[in-house]
């Protein structure tokens, strides 16, 4: 088996781990604080049969939990490894010292990848000998559940790989998504905050509450975006396609985006919305509502995985 080394076992570490090894690749997980890294193995002991039940493991979850072990130092984890899924801290200085330690003892051929969030790569990377061999592999969480994946190349990555990075998604029965230059936030999370900043805005202007607002997305928008993109959808809401939806629409499209003004989370708009949300779902039943959340996502990708393209 081609071996993994998955560094840091919080939420996006553990849910790699399993991505990896029920893709049938040898996983090393590494943790600095030992608690974290066997609380991840807990959790991934846990969630592996909720996933053969859903259909979603090809083997037996005692199968896919023996390709994962816990490694005793970051070179032991790295040794042999053929890619690395950083999962440190959200933070520029914290990815270069570990970018800047894991250049210096990887084997050269190794790619090292970062799971983050909105950090570009050139960030962390630029004064790396190594740095033709660094790349952003942003995830959705949980990736387990969700397979897209943004590949993000530096300036300087070279083209073996991006394409190597992808090969390996692929093989990982992931869905990559290249970007073909770096950008804040990469694709999918700029797309979110226009949407997020809509909905503030709308709710700023009294023009929906909190709860209207987020029942026409999972109950309209988001039913069609379960299974198409954007472009798809206006491809097939107009008989000519998407030149005739935009013929039809397009005076629409500017007439709002003039109205689509830079919404400001003023701590009066945060403590509103806040609130609708905390009338809906206490605080206490966040750990309950995510299990909910992934139980749901696990029966919608089954679903999906059983239908044609």
């Amino acid at each position: 088996m081609d071996k993994i080394a998955v560094v840091g076992g919080g939420l996006i570490g553990r849910a790699w781990s399993i991505v990896f090894a029920r893709a049938g690749f040898a996983v090393s997980l590494f943790d600095s604080s030992q608690e974290a890294a066997s609380k991840a193995l807990g959790f991934i002991e846990a969630r592996l049969p909720e996933l053969h039940d859903a259909g979603l493991l090809a083997d037996t979850p005692a199968e896919v939990m023996a390709r994962i072990s816990l490694a005793p130092t970051l070179e032991a984890a790295l040794d042999g490894a053929l890619y690395v899924q950083e999962n440190g801290p959200e933070r520029v200085e914290a990815k270069s010292r570990l970018f800047a330690v894991m250049d210096g003892i990887a084997p050269k051929s190794t790619i090292l990848a970062s799971s983050t969030s909105g950090i570009p790569g050139s960030a962390f990377t630029e004064r790396l000998r190594g740095r033709a061999r660094c790349i952003v592999a942003h995830p959705v969480n949980p990736p387990y559940l969700v397979p897209v994946v943004e590949i993000c190349p530096a300036p300087w990555t070279s083209a073996a790989t991006v394409a190597a990075t992808r090969a390996l998604m692929l093989r990982a029965k992931m869905v990559p998504a290249t970007i073909m230059r770096e950008v804040s936030g990469f694709v999918l999370n700029r797309l979110q905050i226009a949407l997020v900043a809509e909905a503030f805005r709308l709710v700023a202007d009294g023009v929906v509450s909190p709860e209207d607002c987020d029942a026409t997305i999972k109950h309209g928008l988001g039913l069609r975006w379960a299974f198409m993109g954007p472009f798809e959808t206006i491809d097939l809401n107009a008989p000519g396609g998407v030149a005739d939806y935009c013929n039809r629409y397009g005076g629409l499209y500017s007439q709002v985006q003039h109205e689509q003004n830079p919404v400001e989370l003023t701590p009066e708009l945060v403590d509103e919305v806040d609130r609708a949300m905390r009338d809906a779902l206490p605080l206490d039943n966040q750990p309950a509502r995510q299990e909910w959340r992934d139980r749901r996502l696990m029966a919608l990708l089954a679903h999906k995985a059983g239908q044609p393209e």
